[in-house]
C-alpha cells in the first residue's frame, strides 16, 4: 500500500491497519520447514597456513 502522499502519521497508521485487516491471512508454515535453531548448521572450512611473501 502506497501512503507516501499522506502527511499525517495517524491517518497513515489507520489506513495501513485497515489494509492489513482486509488482507488474506498467511498460511501456517509447513512442519517440514526448519526455522531458526532447527536449521542445519554450515560447517566452517578450516583455514590453511598463509603463504609468506
Amino acid at each position: 500500500m502506497n501512503t507516501k502522499s499522506i502527511e499525517s502519521t495517524e491517518e497513515r497508521k489507520k489506513l495501513k491497519r485497515t489494509a492489513r485487516k482486509k488482507a488474506a491471512p498467511k498460511a501456517k508454515r509447513a512442519s517440514t520447514v526448519a526455522r531458526g535453531s532447527m536449521k542445519k548448521k554450515v560447517k566452517q572450512i578450516a583455514k590453511g597456513q598463509t603463504r609468506k611473501r
